[in-house]
């Protein structure tokens, strides 16, 4: 007899029906499997076997022959269990195959029958709704996360007996129903961390807002125990609320590569990613045999935080200037390419120099100037050049630290930031793919960010005697553009530019020494 069932092959964060056929004739035992299937794939057979045995089904005693189509895709994982064991029992007719048609099965046997979690459980189910198919039956703990997707009966099982029972119509099981606006509105102000939680920094503070205002990258400056991976981590706080498309696309990245908490539904705040600075430049991209998405793609929508950003490799931090200017990730391999999307904001801290105490206000380096400067040259120009602003970051007094009177709630700067974010929406509604001051490409800097005689003298006696590079001049644009959208002033006036001149600490030659 011959049969049917579908699974699901996912390639970059897009999902792929896989159309199982199982033939069982009679004849000599034997079991063949074609359609690239991968070892995990097959060695699936080992695990059916099993889980039948412990749970009084039958493997067929004859020649089991599976196809997977279409057979020029790559099968791979253990995911597709559950969809050959239910494939076998309706072609050996212990189980009745009508309701094969309606389903997308996918989930991994263990050998006693219990279905372990899936990698990539929302793309499958979004592709399931989009191919017609009435359900998905998939492992319990994937249930939640696939059933954010409406229109598509999503049914959980925790076990084999439960998979065959539902199938064959001698078990009823509710599909799991979630509201996904109601999971999504109410995981937006739950976030772990404050700026009220910060003693003293507001000027550091303030660059963080003028960074999250225009979506700029920012790298923070200071010796150690001064606060910069705190603040950092803060970040998300203050970003504008995702969008539930945002929120849908983060999450299904977070699937793919299988990172979402047990039972969770939907990535709803920005996701901040905080890479160790060991990470290769295959994690941080992405790739591999099996390409996956690397951090840069799961920070998509949210932040990427590098710390002690000399310490990465060199290698490493040169994939970033790609996708920092594409704001995606393309992986070529020999028979695949995939594309991932990676719209991330970059926050980066380091310390001044190797001993960590350059221009300190207490103590002293140890460090000669050309120490300085080795140490400061691990990061390239080209990388440091994505970057918008240098914030310095100085030890906060004791003055600071003891006292009792409570910093700004994230919620209240957050306000300020969403109002920038909707005037730069509004100017850049006509141009595709600009959303934010920091996405400007060169062009459209002196389209938007047109200064006046005061605020062009101002600037070019800045880059004289502080002697600013070349390539600070349209960063500082580009921030002072912000900072007049938080001020809701139509023009950049001469003290916008002059906040934005502060923020250029690494360009200035006589920084290091």
């Amino acid at each position: 007899m011959l049969v049917k069932a579908f699974g699901s092959a996912v390639e970059g964060i897009h999902a792929t029906i896989i159309t199982v056929e199982v033939h069982v004739a009679r004849g000599k035992f034997g079991y063949n499997m074609v359609g690239l299937p991968d070892k995990a794939v097959s060695e699936g057979r080992q695990r059916i076997y099993t889980a039948f045995h412990h749970n009084g089904l039958e493997f067929p005693r004859s020649e089991v022959t599976i196809n997977m189509a279409p057979a020029d895709i790559q099968k791979a994982g253990s995911a597709y269990d559950l969809t050959l064991a239910m494939g076998i029992l309706a072609a050996a007719g212990d189980i009745s195959p009508d309701k094969l048609a309606d389903y997308l099965i996918m989930g991994e046997l263990s050998l006693d029958g219990e279905l372990r979690p899936i990698k990539g459980a929302l793309p499958i189910a979004i592709e399931a709704r989009k191919r017609g198919f009435k359900g998905m039956l998939l492992p319990k703990v994937n249930a939640a996360e696939a059933a954010i997707v409406t229109n598509l009966d999503v049914i959980p099982i925790a076990h084999l007996r439960e998979a065959v029972e539902y199938l064959d119509g001698r078990r009823e099981i509710e599909p799991l129903v979630r509201d996904t606006r109601e999971l999504f509105f109410e995981a937006q102000r739950d976030f772990a961390f404050d700026f009220s939680d910060v003693k003293g920094q507001e000027n550091v503070k303030r660059a963080m807002e003028i960074a999250a205002a225009g979506g700029h990258n920012a790298i923070l400056i200071g010796p150690p125990g001064a606060g910069k991976t705190m603040l950092a981590r803060r970040m998300p706080s203050v970003l504008p609320p995702m969008t539930l498309h945002e929120a849908l696309e983060t999450t299904k990245i977070h699937s793919v590569v299988g990172v979402l908490p047990e039972d969770a539904a939907l990535v709803a705040q920005r996701p901040f990613r905080s890479p160790h600075h060991t990470t290769s430049d295959v994690a941080l991209v992405g790739g591999g045999s099996n390409a996956q998405p690397g951090e840069i793609s799961l920070a998509h929508n949210g932040i990427l935080f590098l710390d002690e950003l000399p310490e990465f490799k060199r290698t490493v931090l040169e994939v970033l200037r790609q996708p920092l200017e594409e704001r995606r990730v393309t992986v070529s391999r020999a028979k695949l390419t995939v594309e991932y999307p990676a719209n991330f904001m970059l926050i980066a801290s380091m310390n001044p120099c190797p001993c960590g105490f350059h221009n300190h206000p207490e103590k002293d380096c140890v460090c000669a100037p050309q120490q300085v400067q080795r140490y400061l040259s691990r990061i390239s120009g080209p990388l440091m050049d994505r970057i918008d602003l240098h914030i310095e970051v100085t030890p906060v007094a004791f003055e600071e630290l003891t006292s009792i009177q409570p910093g700004e709630r994230s919620d209240d700067i957050r306000q300020r930031v969403i109002l920038a974010r909707h005037i730069q929406l509004e100017r850049y509604k006509e141009l595709k793919g600009v959303y934010s001051n920091a996405m400007m490409p060169p062009q459209m800097v002196r389209q938007f960010c047109k200064i006046d005689k005061g605020s062009e003298m101002l600037l070019k006696i800045a880059m004289k005697k502080l002697d600013l590079s070349a390539r600070a001049f349209d960063r500082i644009l580009k921030v002072s553009r912000t900072i007049a959208d938080l001020s809701g002033e139509a023009s950049i006036l001469p003290e916008h530019v002059a906040e934005a001149i502060q923020y250029r600490s690494l360009d200035r030659e006589s920084w290091a020494g």
